[in-house]
């Protein structure tokens, strides 16, 4: 071998040493947790270096004191490429935001539900088009509420009528059956009012039964219109399993998936990773809206309030574990929940154009999670057939079948909209993408 060939040979060893040396340095960066797989972002088509700008644009939140921390992780390809837990758990105490830290996921309990209900549906209880009065006597004679003319008001907002049909399993899967809520809508005050009429030691089946007194805002299916129909959905999967929500969860979704620290009440031995709820002050800077205490009503309150709408609290780790399930077509490590052509049929757009209001132009809503139908007016650069939903505390999950992809994002903060913490998660995750 002459001087320049071994010249040539020696360069290109200490080019790919410095090369491997950087992606087991990008590699280490990642936590080492058990059911966490991971992997080099460049293994799966992402850049390391660009991925670092998701750490880059949450700790500016964190410094200009808009929210406490950030736990954001990204998967491509089964494997997870970005870990990170910034800034507080609790900033009372000055305890750190960690990898496990456990978050009230609110709204991101709604797949989980759906979930659950659709493992009844492979089992044969029941078909999309059936009536939820067949398990749900309560709701068999629905009344809809229509605007009373103005000469009429002074006895009455409203009339009934009789619905049209009867509400349907589809119906309560994809928010368009009309149930009065707390977000708008002719019986908003109504629903405000039952809805404080709960007391400690209720249960979901004790809330419903009041709901259904209530008149619908619209005709069954007329329209979309977010609000506690998944709690209906809960209740379905207790009536028909047999079982509490809390005990189908974990004995058919949490335990079978490994899922340990995701619940509908916190052991109060986890208390040391629960995080605290903020909001914003006038000037946009965070302050203490319920410590993680012991006194928290996802601790202490009797447990019998199992809401699929929106009760759980749950980590990264467990969240990521679920939608990688779903990504799966239904199966993770050898644990199946559901068939691919079931998750099929859940993610993709059930409501036609009715619009959805909350997510806004571009999305639809499948059966638990909604849609992104066209990139252009939904503004995102999520692949059209991603789904995702939020969580009222500022959290939210993305899952991209097209680019293999899951991103989640966990704070604590409420409200949270005036922020593009969500939003930029996903421009900073898709930046990355190199392949």
């Amino acid at each position: 071998m002459n001087s320049s060939t071994t010249k040539w040979c020696v360069l290109v060893a200490l080019v790919a040493t410095c090369v491997t040396a950087g992606l087991r340095g990008a590699a280490a960066d990642l936590p080492e947790m058990d059911g966490v797989p991971t992997a080099e972002a460049e293994t799966v088509g992402m850049s390391s270096e660009r991925l670092d700008r998701i750490d880059g644009v949450m700790q500016g939140y964190i410094d200009r004191n808009e929210t406490a921390g950030v736990v954001t992780l990204v998967a491509r390809q089964g494997k997870v490429v970005h870990f990170s837990a910034q800034g507080e758990r609790d900033a009372e105490s000055g305890s750190p935001m960690t990898h496990d830290s456990i978050f009230r996921i609110a709204s991101m309990t709604k797949p989980i539900a759906s979930v659950a209900l659709m493992m009844m549906y492979e089992e044969g209880h029941f078909q999309l088009r059936d009536p939820i009065s067949k398990w749900l006597p309560e709701f068999s004679d629905v009344q809809v509420a229509i605007p009373s003319p103005p000469q009429e008001r002074v006895t009455g907002r409203y009339k009934t009528i009789p619905a049209e049909g009867p509400i349907t399993v589809q119906q309560i899967l994809t928010h368009t059956a009309g149930l009065a809520n707390s977000y708008r809508g002719i019986t908003q005050p109504e629903f405000l009012e039952m809805s404080a009429q709960t007391r400690p030691g209720d249960t979901v089946g004790d809330m419903l039964k009041r709901l259904a007194k209530l008149p619908l805002n619209f005709q069954p299916g007329e329209h979309w219109e977010y609000g506690r129909a998944t709690d209906i959905v809960g209740r379905l999967v207790e009536v028909m399993s047999g079982q509490t929500l809390d005990e189908f969860f974990k004995t058919r979704i949490f335990d079978p998936l490994d899922m340990t620290d995701t619940h509908f009440y916190l052991p109060e031995s986890k208390l040391a990773r629960f995080t605290a709820l903020y909001g914003p002050d006038a000037n946009g800077k965070i302050v203490l809206s319920e410590a993680p205490t012991a006194d928290s009503r996802y601790v202490a309150e009797p447990h019998t309030y199992f809401s699929g709408a929106g009760g759980l609290v749950s980590t990264a780790r467990d969240y990521f574990r679920f939608q990688q399930m779903v990504l799966n077509g239904g199966e993770l490590e050898g644990t199946r929940l559901l068939s691919r052509k079931t998750v099929e049929m859940m993610t993709v757009n059930h409501t036609g154009d009715k619009g959805i209001w909350l997510a806004g132009p571009g999305y639809g809503f499948g059966l638990g999670y909604a849609i992104v139908t066209d990139l252009g007016p939904a503004a995102t650069p999520r692949s059209e057939g991603s789904y995702y939903w939020s969580g009222a505390f500022g959290t939210i999950f993305w899952v991209d079948p097209k680019e293999e992809l899951i991103g989640i994002v966990l704070q604590q903060l409420r409200p949270y909209t005036h922020l593009n913490v969500r939003p930029d998660m996903a421009s900073m995750t898709y930046q990355a993408i190199i392949d």
